[in-house]
């Protein structure tokens, strides 16, 4: 491989990058390396770097790369919208992923946008501890969101168990943001007759959709200003267990809806075992993560752009059991890690396509 691929990059991020052209280079050699080496472990990610430098050299450029630079701050978020030419109102899937690295947590909550082809990280939040996140660290999370897209970019907001509580969803009403919530069937629900009953003793047909009740309700641990705003649906899934969503919407719907949810464990798996391998970093500082979570949506977004010079308006075909061949991440993850080893002038024009030519287009305003 040549020079003229990370030139490529080093280019076009200096317009929209303020940093000086060996960070530049390095950043360009870390989206390229993790993309080649399906991991993002600096000592391994050390042997891509095309330098005359020896490999110790060439690791300890990384390491100082990700000790004095930081990438962090929401112009991921605008990026990535203008990367991959989504246009508004999306689905936003929250969700959290946690691993440890020896006794330290990494606890990364993230709000992914998920459309028919991509899913890909918008925003996200490194907890600086171990287990679920809290009310109020979703609360301020989706606060960042809404600043820069405005409430009127969200068609559902879908969230796991994990995702209750009381102030949060209040927060949710109150800003109009519409969701679908799991929650678990032992949950307690209060209706405007006053009775209360576990979710799981409103279910009487073993299969199929179910509206748990026909007035609205709220949970029991909601203080009563709250009022009966919420829908309960429930199905029953092929093995037995139960799957409530809770929603602010219409119940049936949101039940629809919350099937989309699936598309941030994908996420994941794109960035883990089946793709990047994410969880092979050593780092465990919250600003360096941040940085890396920047190179990785970076190279996610490539990837999902050579999907699109490859397929166009095509669609991937369906195989007799029923899932598609490759996802569309796969597709452009193996076209792009080809093109980098054999064609990489044609990665680099996919590259530049993509990116905003003129540093204004990636201002903080809202795109919606």
């Amino acid at each position: 491989m040549n020079h003229h691929l990370p030139d490529a990059l080093a280019e076009t991020l200096s317009l929209h990058l303020d940093l000086g052209k060996s960070r530049l280079e390095t950043l360009a050699w870390l989206i390229i390396g993790v993309l080649v080496a399906r991991t993002v472990n600096l000592s391994h990610l050390a042997s891509q770097c095309d330098s005359a430098a020896q490999v110790d050299s060439s690791y300890r450029r990384l390491q100082r790369f990700f000790q004095f630079v930081t990438l962090e701050g929401d112009w991921l978020a605008l990026a990535v919208v203008k990367l991959l030419k989504l246009k508004g109102p999306w689905v936003l899937c929250l969700d959290r992923t946690n691993w440890k690295i020896g006794r330290r947590d990494v606890n990364i909550l993230m709000l992914a946008i998920a459309t028919r082809r991509f899913r890909i990280p918008l925003m996200w939040q490194i907890l600086e501890k171990g287990g679920s996140s809290n009310q109020g660290e979703r609360i301020r999370l989706l606060e960042r969101y809404v600043a820069l897209f405005g409430v009127g970019s969200i068609t559902w907001l879908l969230a796991d168990r994990e995702f209750i509580g009381g102030r949060w969803l209040k927060f949710l009403m109150k800003n109009k943001i519409l969701f679908a919530v799991r929650v678990k069937e032992n949950s307690l629900v209060q209706f405007q007759n006053g009775r209360c009953h576990q979710l799981k003793s409103l279910l009487r047909r073993p299969f199929g959709f179910r509206l748990l009740h026909s007035q609205p309700a709220r949970f029991q641990a909601m203080d009563s200003g709250s009022g009966f705003p919420l829908s309960f649906a429930a199905k029953r899934l092929g093995g037995g267990e139960l799957l409530i969503v809770v929603s602010n919407g219409n119940g049936k719907r949101a039940l629809k809806a919350y099937r989309r949810r699936w598309q941030i464990e994908c996420l994941f798996g794109d960035s883990k075992t089946r793709g990047l391998n994410m969880e092979d970093t050593r780092l465990t500082q919250p600003r360096k993560l941040d940085s890396l979570l920047v190179i990785i949506t970076l190279a996610m977004a490539w990837a999902y752009a050579c999907a699109t010079a490859v397929k166009g308006t095509t669609t991937i075909k369906l195989r007799g059991h029923g899932y598609r061949a490759k996802s569309w991440f796969r597709l452009g993850f193996d076209q792009l890690r080809r093109w980098i080893l054999n064609q990489p002038q044609r990665a680099a024009e996919v590259w530049k396509r993509i990116w905003p030519r003129r540093k204004s287009t990636l201002n903080f305003s809202r795109v919606v």
